[in-house]
């Protein structure tokens, strides 16, 4: 559990890091380019999102799968054959993708509204291949548990962005729109981090072998993982065409309709996703993991960390709910200037609980092999989201869109949950700690409400929130310390420990070298004593 509790911290850190550094980023893009060249680039980067969807999406998970698998097993050959094999398939996808955006021109120019998007979008083609290569590497480093490579990497591909469009859109040096450099400076840095995660490949003892046994290690495995991947990424511009057209039919006016969505998907949204940063960096970790576990044969072990996952996820879930319920209208109006768009958090918020559970179940799905599984079950889901927002915005408005994902989780969730159970052959327990997290919500809720409202009074904005929010979380790690529902006294207690064990280790070789030097020879002449 230490081990992968270093592993999430660190990649949560990074992951924090390269946000912040996105967040920041469009920003600039924004104020930088203008709002046609920013809307210009949006389009044409989400049809670049969709061909990365088929290059960097099962693959990689696959790779990280396989070697964490055959790095356990010893089997150095096989784990080779398994990156040459990959490459294979990265490039040969990665080719035909091209040649389909370039042969099929006329297809894109009847898609896109601006002939400037296209341009764009030829700009970005390089970077799906380097993608393509990036993710093979990725998928090793990341199954080898080299977390710091993999994320030190993708960190510098963003600043290298952000540097690089700063110097192109402030010296002109190419004749291009603000859009096209934008583009451009993307591409230049995949450049940059394909170039350091392959030298992070070998210099960490990677190599290539030759490919074998394609389609049953790779393709197979992968293909359920990627399909997942394209139908989220079809059924979002789906949802976008459906929601603002059923709130019509509902009598909203068209202008009414897309100011509701864009405030659903633009301001609520992305703090609905908050806690994904965290449950995210576990899917991370623990994917090698399990991977290991399942090889070994170590049923314990997969059971502990799934147990363990499931009850970090769902505490770090339920945590966000009672302060969205509690202060949501006021962190709408702070954030983004609009009540709406709070009133929508404060009954949104449950959301994040079957997010998280579905987020976690799915990635440990893919970990233990039972990928085909969680394709069946988001699929069902999905049908789902897509019948209530068909059916549900006559009834109850623009709160279609979040029953409809909210539904879309539970039921893939549950549906995990029960594949896991029946995998696993022992009873998960989660249930109890799980329904006390739920029973703390309300409390929580009516304490961080009452201590906003008051606050508002006397402070600014930010410091009541700052304030209600931080004394609200501190409430709920407090209930679920005194209800035993997330031990962090041993936790906290082991961490100190091992600091303490590990500082005075140091301390004692680096104060009394030779003493250290000689227990180490006293204690090999005694080993040799007793063997003879």
């Amino acid at each position: 559990m230490k081990t992968l509790f270093k592993a999430v911290a660190l990649i949560t850190f990074f992951s924090i890091l390269t946000r912040i550094a996105g967040f920041l980023f469009r920003i600039y893009l924004s104020r930088a380019i203008g709002p046609e060249e920013l809307g210009v680039y949006q389009v044409s980067i989400s049809i670049f999102f969709v061909l990365l969807t088929f290059v960097a999406s099962g693959l990689p998970l696959i790779i990280s799968r396989s070697t964490a698998k055959y790095s356990t097993m010893k089997d150095y050959k096989k784990e080779k054959s398994i990156i040459g094999g990959s490459l294979l398939i990265s490039i040969i996808t990665s080719v035909l993708l091209i040649g389909f955006v370039l042969l099929f021109k006329d297809v894109f120019s009847w898609l896109f509204t601006d002939d400037r998007c296209y341009q764009i979008l030829i700009i970005l083609l390089p970077a799906v291949f380097l993608t393509a290569i990036f993710g093979v590497f990725r998928g090793w480093l990341w199954g080898k548990n080299n977390y710091f490579a993999v994320c030190f990497t993708e960190f510098v591909e963003q600043i290298s962005r952000i540097v690089l469009c700063f110097i192109l859109l402030s010296t002109a040096i190419f004749e291009l729109n603000g859009a096209s450099i934008a583009s451009l400076s993307l591409t230049i840095s995949c450049v940059i981090s394909a170039i350091m995660i392959i030298i992070f490949f070998f210099v960490t003892g990677g190599r290539i072998g030759k490919p074998q046994k394609i389609y049953q290690d790779l393709i197979k495995p992968s293909t359920p993982i990627t399909t997942v991947r394209i139908i989220t990424s079809l059924v979002q511009p789906l949802i976008a065409i459906i929601i603002p057209l059923r709130l019509v039919a509902a009598g909203y006016t068209n202008s009414q309709a897309l100011s509701l969505f864009g405030i659903a998907i633009g301001m609520t949204m992305p703090l609905l996703f908050i806690p994904s940063a965290i449950i995210g960096s576990l899917s991370m970790a623990l994917i090698p993991d399990l991977s290991s576990a399942v090889t070994k044969q170590d049923t314990k072990h997969i059971h502990n960390r799934i147990s363990t996952s499931l009850l970090f996820t769902m505490f770090f879930s339920t945590l966000f709910v009672p302060l969205f319920m509690g202060a949501g209208e006021q962190i709408g109006e702070f954030f983004y200037d609009n009540i709406q768009s709070g009133v929508l958090l404060v009954y949104s918020a449950w959301f994040m609980i079957p997010f998280g559970i579905t987020s976690i179940t799915s990635s440990i799905l893919n970990a233990i092999g039972l990928e085909l599984k969680s394709m069946k079950n988001y699929i069902l889901g999905a049908v789902l989201l897509l019948l209530c927002v068909w059916f549900l915005p006559k009834y109850i408005g623009i709160y279609a869109l979040v029953w409809g994902m909210g539904l879309c989780m539970i039921t893939s969730g549950i549906l995990n949950l029960i594949m896991i159970k029946k995998h696993v052959g022992e009873k998960l327990h989660f249930a109890k700690p799980f329904w006390l997290m739920c029973a703390f919500i309300l409390p929580i809720t009516a304490l961080t409400s009452f201590i906003t409202n008051i606050l508002s009074k006397f402070f600014t904005l930010f410091f009541s929130l700052a304030i209600s929010c931080t004394i609200g979380a501190f409430c709920f790690i407090l209930l679920c310390m005194v209800f035993n529902v997330v031990d962090f006294q041993t936790i906290f207690v082991s961490f100190k420990e091992r600091t303490k064990i590990k500082w005075k280790t140091k301390t004692k070789r680096r104060l009394f070298p030779r003493l250290t030097l000689f227990k180490i020879n006293r204690r090999k002449q005694n080993i040799k004593t007793v063997m003879e």
